[in-house]
């Protein structure tokens, strides 16, 4: 198993679905497995397990996903 990655993901619109997190992160190769995923593994947002695909993650969110990665949304609209 690799190392636990702690990573900020810009994103350049108002919101990412947490199944395009998964995906755009290597986590799934496809957009279609991100139903599957959550089913077999936990994945907490702000401290909170969700398993919804379709949760909007936001400017400010925190995404684990256990032997994965900590992951710290920003808006690209803030850094520049």
């Amino acid at each position: 198993m690799g190392e636990i990655v702690k990573k900020e993901v810009f994103i350049d619109r108002p919101y990412i679905t947490l199944g395009q997190l998964l995906k755009e992160e290597s986590v799934i190769s496809s957009g279609g497995q991100a139903k599957w995923y959550l089913r077999e593994h936990t994945v907490n947002i702000n401290d909170e397990p969700d398993n919804r695909r379709g949760r909007k993650l936001y400017d400010g969110d925190n995404v684990d996903i256990p032997n994965v990665g900590l992951f710290f949304i920003r808006s690209k609209q803030g850094s520049e």
